[in-house]
């Protein structure tokens, strides 16, 4: 395995996760963080436990509070903050890149879409880094939750660019024993289908909520893929692609599993919390929340029928009840499982 000098930006769960893989496969590692004390509890204790307990990280991994000197002479720059935070932070490396001159392999590991201008993270990354200090643009896709690997249960998941060669590069970076990667092209439907699982999960954290069985669960999981789908092939993704781990598998682990946010936010709202006491509970992003909104006015735009995303909306936005949306969902006209 050929060395990377690896720089990760963003020091939540799956950032973390994510550089503690890489330093574990022999890689110089730079974690960046805005947190000062975050950087001390890192570099000092190997711990970040408001994000992933008393669990420890691999001792190569070096934390900064300084961008530069995370970036300086890396290979492979990951980009693993929240969604409303990818642009101003791309903003950010894309002038440290040119004042060092350096030309990387950037990578987003967030799964979401920009309010407002509807771009999903990689074209936030293409758009804010300019090209002479890119290699390629990729991302990291699949059902993978940060609490998992970095206990190292088994791991699965899709390195993506359009340049096969950047997909190779990640996939030999990041795969051991415990973390496997396979590599794809499809940027659009791998990009989507990380998004619009999180919709998907909220509702199935809700019908949880309300004591509805496996039925309702298969019922969620499956339509809600299918709204994936259609969304994703209305903006080019290749269908193929949610059959895969950045679609089906993604959702399933995300609608299915307590490391969820989206999904124990589910729970909370379908228990009659409101939308804001979520958040304050949560402490943590809870990136299905924006993005419900945001697919709910693509599919409009698209004239594409997302009829679950609508009732999560419905929850979300406009403040109706779970258990109503639910009985609106089964009350619809009836219609061939195709469309």
């Amino acid at each position: 395995m050929k060395k990377e000098v690896i720089a990760v930006l963003g020091a939540g769960s799956w950032g973390t996760a994510l550089a503690h893989v890489a330093a574990e496969n022999g890689h110089d590692v730079r974690l960046w963080t805005y947190k000062p004390a975050q950087v001390n509890e890192i570099n000092n204790e190997h711990l970040n436990r408001a994000y992933l307990g008393e669990v420890a990280i691999d001792p190569n991994v070096v934390a900064t509070a300084d961008m530069q000197v995370a970036v300086k002479d890396a290979t492979i720059v990951l980009s693993v903050v929240p969604t409303k935070a990818t642009r101003e932070v791309a903003h950010q490396l894309a002038g440290v890149l040119d004042t060092l001159d350096q030309k990387v392999t950037l990578v987003a590991a967030t799964k979401g879409i920009e309010p407002d201008t509807y771009k999903r993270p990689s074209e936030m990354l293409t758009e804010e880094v300019a090209p002479k200090n890119r290699r390629g643009v990729g991302i990291i896709a699949g059902p993978s939750h940060a609490e998992g690997v970095i206990k190292h249960d088994p791991t699965l998941v899709t390195m993506v660019s359009e340049n096969i060669q950047i997909a190779e590069q990640m996939q030999a970076a990041f795969s051991n024993q415990f973390f496997r990667a396979y590599t794809n092209t499809d940027l659009v439907g791998s990009e989507f289908g990380g998004a619009l699982k999180n919709v998907i999960a909220i509702g199935a954290g809700a019908i949880d909520a309300l004591g509805y069985d496996a039925n309702a669960k298969a019922a969620l999981f499956t339509r809600g893929l299918a709204e994936i789908s259609r969304l994703g092939q209305a903006f080019g993704a290749n269908p193929i692609t949610f059959m895969g781990l950045a679609g089906v598998g993604d959702l399933f682990v995300t609608a299915t599993s307590v490391h969820s946010r989206n999904f124990r936010a589910g729970v909370q709202l379908g228990k009659g919390k409101s939308v804001a006491e979520v958040i304050a509970d949560m402490g943590m992003v809870i990136e299905g929340i924006s993005t419900t909104k945001v697919v709910h006015e693509l599919g409009q735009l698209k004239h594409v029928p997302m009829p679950i995303t609508d009732a999560i909306y419905d929850v979300l936005y406009e403040g109706k009840n779970t258990k109503e949306v639910v009985t609106a969902l089964m009350d619809r006209e009836l219609q061939q499982e195709g469309k």
